[in-house]
């Protein structure tokens, strides 16, 4: 069937890449009526692709043929809605011209907004602090990410780029005043791509995705919130406060007005984020159909350093792609009780997705938030694990501002030693588990551990009652630790995947115990109190140089 008109196709192909044709998407407004594939080369040579389009495209009716950018292999082709979809990803797979033939899936924003009474701002982000007075949902004192306690060591770096991927942003709420990221390298309003990143006039913002221009104005509502939750800006006398006061904001649209969006979307954004300077990416979106494309968008953020933040899910089942992928940092969602969240507010059947594949909780359900719609009503909260996801982002956001050299493997080290762990209920196991992962994160503990301690320093105090310090007689790597209290305490070091290398129990009082040797490189010291119930007393970055 895929035989005959050779002659148009190959007149199709060069017509599109040559731009003298430009085809508007299909539907904008309405995602399910598009039928596109993303296909990968095995070759990359430009004439195998022109014959391999030429041979294969005959009888499709193809509205658009489209080099995903950076990615030189891989394209996106716009069917007409009635081609038969299995057929055609079967026979171009069957070629052997091609790494994967995939449908273009459709993914969805995951959380929904309720109108909440009209009270007083007062105790309502009580993910942030919470004394268990929260009125909306059951609650326990200290079932909160400790933001207070953070704020006193940063409230962000304006230099780091927090890039939101979602529905997009509100541009003109006060929130996020002078927050937003500027393109440097482009020259505002020319029509030209000045900096040849595959973007016109991406000049302040970010871009978007689903109508592919420079203006991520939020029409649903979803991104607005996300944003707000991560980035907002604190000490203001307005509204909420986000986890990061300070640092950049880049937005990139990627879900449509019914918050939902393609995959190529989602991972084109994520290859722009990275390309053009974002530090972390939150991702609140999520689909149960695997992706290649996708994956190696996750995996190329990762080779980049880029951490990317993703939602785990709502439906009360598996987690969703691209959480499940393992270069991802998948975030299920907690409620004011430290408990999984289940039900979310807006649906009896709805929870907290759930597998292996969770690193680490947060609070989402009941988030109180920014709106779309009005600079001034306060009154809506959120629930699911798009609301617990952007207090990861902006926690891992912190932590950069705090030491911008910070390695995903570290991030993730730092935030396995000091989430909190048992703290919700008979499903909280210890150690890893499918439901909280490593435990529900603490901003304050993360960042305190984040304060690099390094043995350049011939004698540190990390605080009265220890003290660590290189070989004093310089002929050697060992370190040694004080102990100045009589109490039983542990000391371990962990290597950057969160092996330990060293242990040691500091029973005695004004006692030195010695590290053993440690090669050149990063590790974390943590220091915890092995009397009644273990408590973290000391976490902190290790320089040995």
């Amino acid at each position: 069937m895929i035989m005959k008109n050779i002659r148009y196709a190959f007149c199709l192909l060069f017509v599109v890449y040559s731009g003298i044709s430009q085809q508007n998407d299909i539907n904008k407004n309405n995602i399910t009526s598009q039928k596109r594939l993303i296909v990968k080369f095995k070759n990359s040579g430009a004439k195998s692709k022109s014959q391999v389009f030429s041979k294969l495209n005959q009888t499709l009716n193809v509205t658009k043929i489209e080099s995903i950018h950076n990615f030189n292999k891989t394209f996106l082709l716009e069917l007409n809605n009635e081609e038969n979809y299995s057929e055609i990803v079967s026979e171009y797979q069957n070629t052997g011209l091609f790494e994967y033939v995939e449908i273009d899936q459709i993914g969805e924003g995951h959380g929904k907004a309720v109108l909440a009474p009209n009270e007083p701002l007062f105790n309502r982000q009580w993910s942030f602090i919470n004394d268990g007075s929260f009125s909306l949902s059951p609650s326990k004192p200290d079932a909160d990410v400790d933001m207070d306690l953070a704020w006193e060591l940063t409230t962000g770096d304006p230099n780091i780029v927090v890039a939101v991927l979602d529905s997009g942003i509100k541009t003109n709420h006060p929130e996020f005043e002078n927050r937003f990221w500027i393109n440097e390298d482009e020259i505002p309003g020319d029509l030209i791509d000045n900096d040849n990143n595959g973007f016109v006039d991406d000049y302040r913002i970010g871009w978007d995705f689903v109508e592919n221009n420079n203006s991520p104005d939020d029409h649903h509502g979803h991104g607005t919130n996300v944003a707000g939750i991560a980035v907002a800006t604190g000490n203001n006398n307005i509204g909420y406060a986000g986890v990061n006061w300070n640092s950049k904001i880049m937005i990139c649209r990627v879900l449509d007005r019914e918050n939902k969006g393609f995959y190529t979307h989602w991972g084109r954004a994520i290859i722009y984020a990275v390309d053009n300077g974002a530090h972390v990416i939150n991702l609140s979106a999520g689909g149960v159909d695997p992706s290649n494309f996708l994956k190696e968008a996750i995996d190329y953020a990762y080779s980049k350093n880029v951490p990317v933040i993703v939602s785990a899910g709502n439906k009360n089942t598996s987690v969703e792609y691209p959480a499940r992928y393992e270069k991802a940092i998948a975030i299920g969602a907690t409620n004011s009780s430290d408990r999984i969240a289940r039900p979310f507010s807006w649906s009896s059947t709805s929870g907290s997705n759930y597998g292996p594949q969770i690193d680490f909780v947060a609070p989402g359900n009941y988030i109180y938030g920014l709106n779309n719609a009005s600079d001034t009503n306060y009154n809506y909260y959120w629930s699911g694990t798009s609301q617990a996801a952007p207090h990861v982002a902006g926690l891992i956001s912190l932590m950069l501002s705090l030491n911008k050299d910070l390695t995903i493997d570290e991030i993730n080290t730092v935030l396995r030693n000091t989430s909190e762990d048992k703290v919700g209920g008979n499903s909280d196991l210890p150690g890893k588990d499918d439901f909280f992962g490593y435990g529900r994160i603490n901003a304050y503990e993360a960042l305190k551990s984040n304060m690099v301690l390094s043995t350049e320093d011939i004698n540190n105090t990390i605080k009265n009652d220890f003290v660590i310090y290189p070989n004093p007689n310089k002929n050697g790597d060992d370190l040694f630790i004080a102990n100045r209290q009589s109490k039983k305490f542990n000391a371990v070091i962990y290597n950057t995947l969160g092996q330990i290398v060293s242990e040691i129990n500091t029973n005695k009082a004004s006692e030195a115990y010695k590290i053993s040797s440690l090669e050149s490189g990063t590790y974390f010291l943590k220091i915890f109190n092995i009397e009644n119930s273990p408590k973290t007393i000391i976490n902190k970055k290790l320089i040995i140089k």
